[in-house]
């Protein structure tokens, strides 16, 4: 176990709300469950950063045992991002990457945070700084049913200069998304890029012209999100249609309302005006259905 293995944003967010946390489960190095997990998932989000400081997200699926780890401190996804997928410009030697493996039906998940490796054309080997595992709190479970009826079409982008009335309609039917951000450019202890998971009722996210609103429930109290937020108010939000498989990716400036918010359920909330957006049509050629466990 890793002695206050958090950034100083981490622990200012930590400190702002009252938490004081010495000692976490996190490690520079997966554990036997967690090499056996990530062998075992299907799906993985990804997140990294541009060099102006951006953050870009995506999704990479496949069947059991398309990420391998040969070693504790190593991770090995064999799909590479398509050429049209913008994260694949992501994808250079030394480059911050986060990494969030989950199974929606049993609701585990773990992260991984560290730099890319190598690429070649078997895919792309990530050297790891830091690995936990998240609880399943806030995860609506999901069964895999079919791959989807575009899966004969091909993958394409499409640039939205703002959000649309499809994109309005998934954010608002929304029970799940993910959130990249990054403790910023700066090397600092502990630090790098970040993929999370966020959850809720559906409509949980709240939609105003290009500003969206996004409640903060209780979690593991680590406050990796908001704590990158604090060093660095960027955030890339990443969408799924779970019946095309389509992805809406969302990005722009973040600021954190610490005042509590409407919902009784949640603490706090955190805004993004979105500046840029795109469609990455037929990307997830996996279908998953909402069920009950």
């Amino acid at each position: 176990m890793s002695k206050n293995p958090f950034h100083a944003g981490e622990r200012e967010a930590q400190q702002r709300v009252g938490v004081s946390i010495e000692q976490a489960p996190i490690h520079k190095g997966m554990s036997d469950q967690q090499r056996k997990f990530f062998t075992s998932v299907s799906f993985v989000a990804m997140a990294g950063m541009t060099k102006g400081g951006s953050l870009i997200a995506t999704i990479s699926t496949g069947p059991a045992g398309f990420i391998a780890c040969p070693d504790p401190q190593t991770l090995h996804l064999c799909n590479v991002p398509k050429n049209n997928d913008p994260f694949s410009k992501m994808l250079v030697t030394g480059s911050a990457i986060g990494m969030l493996g989950m199974d929606f039906f049993t609701r585990q998940r773990c992260r991984a945070n560290g730099h890319i490796a190598i690429v070649n054309n078997s895919g792309f080997g990530v050297s790891l700084l830091q690995c936990f595992g998240n609880c399943p709190k806030h995860i609506t479970p999901r069964a895999f049913s079919s791959t989807p009826e575009t899966l004969s079409e091909q993958t394409h982008y499409q640039r939205l200069a703002s959000p649309d009335l499809e994109a309005c309609q998934l954010i608002r039917n929304a029970d799940t998304f993910f959130v990249a951000s990054s403790s910023g450019p700066d090397a600092i202890e502990n630090g790098g890029v970040d993929i999370s998971h966020r959850g809720g009722p559906v409509g949980f996210v709240q939609t105003e012209g290009l500003r969206l609103t996004v409640p903060d429930f209780p979690g593991n109290r680590y406050f990796n999100t908001l704590g990158n937020f604090v060093r660095h108010p960027k955030a890339a939000m990443l969408f799924i249609d779970f019946a095309t498989g389509d992805l809406l990716h969302l990005s722009d400036r973040v600021t954190i309302n610490w005042n509590p918010y409407s919902l009784s359920s949640a603490e706090r909330s955190w805004q993004m005006d979105m500046e840029e957006g795109w469609w990455l049509r037929h990307a997830v050629r996996t279908k998953w259905d909402r069920t009950h466990i």
